[in-house]
């Protein structure tokens, strides 16, 4: 299968739903998807085919905006970079 990608412009990521709905939109998340730290988790772990992977630009805009929320993310993320073999999570300035 092709790699495929969803790009994240943190300019524009400015609260945790804000990222909910880009990352639901681009991924084509299933309607049960229930807009929590551990829906997403289910999510990406099960329901989303890889490969894939997430570029998040301007990372320091949304770290600014959504504080911990945005170390939560970033380490759930993480988190789901070693548990599965087929995902990449790539964070620029």
């Amino acid at each position: 299968m092709p790699l495929k990608r969803c790009t994240l412009d943190g300019r524009t990521i400015q609260s945790l739903d804000a990222f909910y709905d880009r990352l639901a939109k681009r991924l084509n998340f299933p309607a049960h998807f229930g807009r929590s730290l551990d829906a997403l988790w289910d999510v990406l772990a099960t329901d989303v085919p890889g490969p894939f992977e997430i570029i998040w630009t301007s990372a320091d805009a949304s770290k600014k905006s959504l504080g911990r929320d945005y170390s939560k993310v970033v380490k759930l993320l993480g988190k789901l970079e070693k548990e599965r073999g087929d995902f990449r999570l790539v964070l620029l300035p």
